[in-house]
């Protein structure tokens, strides 16, 4: 079978798919970054041998889930994965996080790398719009492999972002890639979610933690989201955005005034990986000279993150025990969602000169029908550590918040006991 079609040339979705061999690797970006149309047209085909496809957040039910001699590889487990998985699909997860899910593409590399783009522009030039993330050097990497393909799907109602020169520019000229498609699909946005009163006040204890000046790296959730309104609208001001998600809070810090941007490292600029959100958060970064996308590599390196001015990260937990060991991954002897840049930037921010890395969770949860405290005696056998104890900086629940990084293991159990519910404290005092 050749190489597939001239440099540049543009297909049909069902000619793009049939350039996928019986036996093949492809891989494309997490979520917003799948090329939906391509993926679909694969689907439609039933004469797989042994097609891997590494990805992961998979935004829909993909005919491929139900086809022999078809496996999932994901780096990080959404809906889709589980329920695929639950419905007897092979599917498997790569335990790596995003930087590393970056290094073990270009160790790998699959014969077929896809991507979304905006169609070229007058010049030729295709942006990845709203994804960097672990697949856009890879993408390049293969466009210039003549053993490989690099496929683009184009999507007219993607924004345009910006990137860095220095770091590819978060584009690429259409005369590069082996082959492109169109398809026209309204990008997939996150609905609007209210925070509840548990995580209204997680989020008001975390934001009493963040100085003027800090850069922040802003996850997904209710948690976040509040934070950014807190910060948006309070006295609080003059921070970065140094982040792996641009989410809607970016852009209300912006559009309050609170953000210049001075980091130590890509100043001037606010940075992520991908974007996430509303479809106003879209149109926002559309040409928005303030917002670099820049590759996983350049915004989820410990090294390069310890640079920056105060970071502060905000991320979440399923459980921590008394150890401060973390799990946020993998619980219940099943994997819930992925590593993603949990541990990198828990790491980064307690090391960065002012820094301070915040885990934030609910103090309970319901498991099965059951009330269960989320701060445990011991991280169940059946659950994986996503961070070790002794990276563990600050804990967050909506009954305060503790910094353990500073305390010996006996006042550190202690601690935590103390931001547990109130209903649990005496329980977990007897098992310690």
């Amino acid at each position: 079978m050749g190489r597939g079609p001239a440099k540049g040339t543009k297909l049909s979705l069902a000619e793009a798919a049939q350039l996928v061999r019986p036996r093949d690797i492809l891989t494309c970006g997490l979520a917003i970054a799948q090329p939906t149309g391509l993926l679909e047209a694969i689907g439609a085909r039933d004469d797989f041998e042994d097609l891997a496809i590494l990805s992961g957040l998979l935004v829909r039910p993909y005919a491929f889930f139900q086809r022999r001699g078809v496996r999932v590889l994901s780096g990080f487990y959404g809906p889709m994965e589980r329920m695929a998985q639950a419905a007897g699909a092979t599917v498997d997860y790569v335990p790596a996080d995003f930087g590393g899910l970056e290094r073990l593409v270009l160790q790998l590399k699959p014969r077929i790398v896809a991507a979304v783009t905006t169609p070229p522009d007058a010049e030729g030039w295709m942006s990845f719009g709203l994804h960097a993330g672990a697949h856009f050097t890879p993408f390049l990497e293969a466009a210039r492999d003549p053993e490989r393909l690099a496929i683009a799907e184009a999507n007219p109602q993607l924004p345009r972002v910006r990137g860095l020169p220095e770091l590819g520019g978060h584009r690429v000229h259409v005369s590069e890639v082996d082959a492109w498609v169109e398809h026209d699909e309204t990008p997939v946005s996150l609905p609007a979610a209210s925070a509840s009163p548990e995580e209204i006040a997680i989020a008001e204890h975390a934001t009493a933690l963040i100085e003027d000046g800090a850069t922040l790296q802003l996850g997904i959730g209710g948690v976040p989201d509040h934070i950014a309104q807190i910060l948006a609208s309070g006295s609080k001001g003059d921070f970065g955005i140094h982040t792996e998600m641009i989410a809607d809070g970016v852009m209300h810090l912006h559009r309050a005034g609170k953000v210049t941007n001075r980091k130590g490292l890509y100043d001037g600029v606010s940075v992520g990986t991908f974007a996430m959100g509303s479809p106003e958060l879209y149109r926002w970064l559309d040409g928005n000279p303030q917002v670099a996308m820049l590759p996983v590599s350049a915004t989820n390196d410990p090294a390069l993150c310890r640079q920056l001015r105060r970071f502060v990260s905000v991320n979440g937990a399923l459980m921590v025990d008394l150890a401060g060991q973390v799990a946020a991954d993998h619980i219940g002897a099943r994997q819930y969602s992925g590593v993603g840049g949990h541990e990198t930037f828990v790491v980064a921010a307690r090391e960065a000169p002012g820094g301070k890395s915040l885990l934030c969770l609910k103090s309970t949860a319901t498991v099965g029908g059951r009330w269960i405290s989320t701060i445990v005696p011991h991280i169940p056998s059946d659950a994986t550590v996503t961070t070790p104890r002794h990276h563990t900086h600050w804990v967050v629940t909506e009954y305060g918040a503790v910094d353990v990084s500073v305390l010996p293991q006996r006042e550190r159990a202690e601690a935590l006991i103390s931001i547990a519910h109130p209903d649990f404290r005496d329980s977990l005092r007897a098992a310690r």
